[in-house]
């Protein structure tokens, strides 16, 4: 077995949180143990191994790159996703972000370099320097975990599941998932049906597919209930009985997707027109959710839950994301300088106009920047510079003038924004925060933060002492902003 140990991790750090199958820890390394060739994640129940007999890896794809098999018992292939990927802006970060939403799947390794802006040699350099594997190794990590999902919960023929989770072939599926669990995927099927997963609900059909999405506790719900609650956009939105549905646009169609929040996960119901299209679902849903965050790691470093001279805060916020980064700059721009239910209104109209009808629980999905640009100017109302400027930013989009994607740095993106002609400080920020899940943006020119602030007793003009989270601090200031004005807690039953 190949002896891979990655200085940046903590040698005693790790070992402390695998001796105590600490939870928390799950998905920000994993573990190999060289006497059994298989690797875990930091919770696993089995017997800690010795000291001597395991070294620890950051993804799972330097650990399988490695030599070693998943656990069949703790499946480390199923935790929380890593927090570094949005507190780390640099190339690796930015790539596996990229990586998670399928870019290699659906144009290789050439298309993730060139959106990156690197050569295919230089991005596999720094990712095997940084994360241990390269770009093709780490998305092969990403396949192994789709094909199991589907192996598991739907009845879906392997050469389909094959092509929908990735692989170019049957047999690199086989050799895969036999390399990866050692198990074949028949074994791994017939075995699944004797011991249900615990990150499956129920097994799909007809692209219907529910799952658990695990996170890091503590999740502040009811924050999260009343943010989508309170955007939601009629037509392609709806929340009621404490679930949030809603469309959108995935790489080869479309989805409609129903969250519900659960005792220590997020009931996630997808109906896919692709299946192809489950692994960006799925990592879409957790960016809006905020799910991979490390939120002992924030509290702490906010002072949230200290005995003498902390916040006072909730414990556990999130900061929401978005499923589509054009999506969120024209609503965000539809919706300046206008309230929130206001600004509902405004968008529902576009949507219905513009919207592409789908079957569904929601009727129609976002309209494309394509259908803003040529026909918003006829469907928008409100001051005609405003109108005028949400049609230009769409235009941008559509002729690939603006790239919104995962895989931006926030300064160039800032920067992009800021070009376009009605966008301010205050946009650039919320429309930065939100896409890339920046965790150190402070809203200081937002009135409803100003406001917690003020009720807060915290000075916005010296707020370095809460870096790199400030993000966070934005959204405990709106909490408690709403807190004052009686808006908050929602019920989130």
């Amino acid at each position: 077995m190949e002896d891979v140990t990655i200085t940046a991790l903590d040698f005693e750090r790790c070992y402390r949180a695998v001796s105590t199958r600490d939870s928390r820890f799950d998905g920000q390394f994993f573990t190999a143990v060289r006497t059994t060739g298989i690797y875990c994640r930091p919770s696993c129940p089995a017997i800690t191994p010795k000291r001597a007999n395991v070294s620890f890896l950051p993804t799972a794809a330097a650990a399988q790159q490695a030599g070693y098999r998943a656990c069949r018992r703790c499946l480390p292939d199923a935790a929380p996703g890593s927090p570094l990927w949005n507190v780390r802006a640099d190339l690796a970060a930015r790539a596996m972000r990229l990586i998670g939403d399928g870019v290699i799947e659906r144009g290789g390794v050439p298309a993730l370099a060139s959106t990156l802006g690197y050569s295919q040699r230089q991005l596999t350099r720094v990712l095997t320097t940084e994360l241990g594997a390269g770009p093709l190794a780490l998305a092969r990590a990403h396949r192994a975990h789709t094909a199991r999902l589907l192996i598991q919960t739907t009845e879906m023929p392997m050469s389909d599941i094959a092509f929908a989770a990735g692989f170019a072939s049957i047999r690199q599926f086989n050799d895969t998932v036999r390399e990866v669990f050692a198990v074949s995927p028949s074994t791994m099927r017939s075995e699944s049906h004797r011991s249900p997963r615990a990150d499956v609900v129920s097994p799909a059909t007809s692209g219907l597919l529910t799952l658990r999405l695990p996170y890091r506790e503590p999740l502040d719900t009811g924050w999260l209930a009343w943010f989508l609650s309170a955007h939601t956009v009629p037509g392609m939105e709806t929340w009621a009985d404490g679930s949030y549905t809603r469309s959108l646009r995935t790489p080869h169609g479309h989805a409609t997707i129903r969250l519900s929040s659960q005792p220590g996960h997020v009931r996630a119901e997808l109906a896919l027109r692709d299946m192809r299209d489950l692994a960006p679902t799925v990592a879409r849903v957790r960016h809006l959710l905020d799910l991979d965050a490390d939120p002992h790691g924030i509290d702490e470093a906010l002072g949230i839950g200290q005995a003498s001279g902390g916040t006072g805060f909730t414990p556990g916020i999130r900061v929401p994301g978005c499923l589509d980064g054009p999506e969120l700059l024209l609503r965000t721009m539809i919706g300046q300088q206008i309230s929130v239910q206001a600004a509902a209104t405004h968008t529902a109209r576009l949507v219905n106009a513009l919207g592409e009808r789908i079957e569904g629980p929601v009727p129609r999905l976002f309209p494309t920047p394509a259908a803003v640009a040529e026909h918003g100017a006829d469907v928008l109302t409100g001051p005609a510079r405003r109108v005028a400027a949400i049609v230009a930013a769409a235009r941008a989009i559509a002729e690939g003038e603006l790239v919104l994607h995962s895989g931006r740095t926030a300064a160039d993106l800032r920067r992009d924004l800021l070009a376009l002609d009605g966008v301010g400080p205050w946009t650039a920020d919320y429309v930065t925060m939100r896409s890339l899940a920046d965790p150190d943006i402070l809203l200081g020119t937002d009135l409803v933060v100003r406001q917690g602030a003020a009720h807060a007793g915290i000075d916005l003009a010296r707020t370095e002492r809460w870096a790199p989270w400030r993000s966070y601090l934005s959204m405990h200031l709106w909490k408690t902003a709403l807190e004052h004005r009686g808006v908050f807690p929602v019920s989130t039953s």
